[in-house]
């Protein structure tokens, strides 16, 4: 399958449900061992690209992904605000005058992405933060040939989950030192909702 702008379309509508249906889990995790904004950041942010989004006519996924983009970085405060709009702003150059969308380009999309958070966030994997869902994700999808939404969901969920276990070492959990083990990181879970999202977009087209 290619990845079009429909799907590009729906995938930001997925997340924003999700967001907004989970937003009291990430607000009480982010109160656990952050500044409990995430969830209401979250929840904006998305809600304002759905908007933003909603009624244009796109001639390419570069377009929804530059817009959703950009209302990121201008509308959500807090650290979610800036590295979830680089991830998109790097995917959207990543396929810019790209008219179709195949496996391989969004996968090539996914690695410009993870490297946009590293810059941003300052961030390594094993610092218990949403780089620890993107970086495994974009390299087990690296290493298949096509879209499959089992494979996303899966390894979003263990990698996820794999962040419980973890010391903080970046942002405001880092102040927690050892007794921030324990909590999932409200930034992976959100990640986690990203992806949750992106399998069932494309789940009746793989």
């Amino acid at each position: 399958m290619n990845f079009e702008v429909s799907h590009a379309i729906n995938w930001v509508h997925g997340i924003n449900e999700k967001v907004q249906n989970h937003k009291d889990e990430l607000t009480s995790l982010d109160q656990a061992i952050g500044d409990g904004d995430h969830g209401i950041n979250m929840s904006r942010g998305f809600q304002e690209a759905v908007n933003k989004i909603s009624g244009e006519d796109y001639s390419d996924v570069s377009g929804v992904w530059k817009d959703v983009a950009t209302t990121l970085m201008s509308k959500v405060g807090g650290a979610s605000g800036p590295l979830y709009g680089t991830v998109f702003l790097k995917m959207s150059t990543a396929v810019k005058s790209v008219e179709y969308i195949d496996y391989s380009t969004f996968s090539s999309a996914l690695k410009e992405a993870v490297t946009g958070i590293k810059q941003r966030g300052k961030a390594e994997t094993g610092e218990k933060t949403m780089l620890d869902v993107w970086q495994p994700l974009a390299d087990k999808m690296s290493e298949v040939q096509d879209f499959d939404s089992q494979l996303i969901l899966d390894t979003a969920q263990s990698s996820m989950e794999s962040t419980k276990d973890l010391v903080a070492t970046k942002g405001r959990a880092a102040y927690l030192k050892e007794r921030s083990k324990g909590h999932i990181d409200p930034g992976a879970m959100s990640s986690y909702y990203v992806f949750e999202a992106l399998a069932d977009c494309i789940k009746g087209d793989e």
